[in-house]
């Protein structure tokens, strides 16, 4: 990694929204493959599946992390 990615990296994991974001883009990529497979809808379609479910998580995850990292740290 150069030092310009490692530093964006660091930035990213060290906070509750950039964690979230990360979880959040993983998981409408797998949503979107996985609806496109199960049910052969169009990339388009499993894509708008795929967007709703896990931005709605994704704000789940978000504030999930806020109460844990409240709790937790040291």
């Amino acid at each position: 990694m150069t030092e310009l990615s490692t530093g964006i990296f660091k930035v990213i994991a060290s906070t509750s929204a950039g964690r979230a974001l990360v979880y959040t883009v993983g998981h409408v990529i797998i949503a979107m493959t996985v609806v496109s497979v199960l049910t052969g809808a169009s990339l388009w379609e499993a894509g708008l599946v795929a967007l709703v479910e896990p931005t709605i998580n994704g704000f789940w995850y978000y504030i999930l992390d806020k109460i844990w990292s409240a709790k937790f740290k040291k």
